[in-house]
């Protein structure tokens, strides 16, 4: 069996904001951990759900 070899993180300490980017282009919707780097993700506003359809 391999051991997991990831770093536990700590989800008391997280700090998760959203944005809305837009370019003449395209918007996209930006979810990120300020806490930590590289923890972010991105898709256009189009494709991202919305609150109505998480009820």
């Amino acid at each position: 069996m391999t051991p997991n070899a990831t770093a536990a993180s700590d989800a008391s300490r997280a700090e998760v904001m959203a944005s809305v980017d837009s370019t003449a282009a395209q918007s996209e919707f930006i979810i990120a951990d300020i806490t930590r780097d590289d923890a972010w993700l991105s898709m256009r506003v189009s494709d991202a759900p919305s609150l109505d359809e998480w009820v």
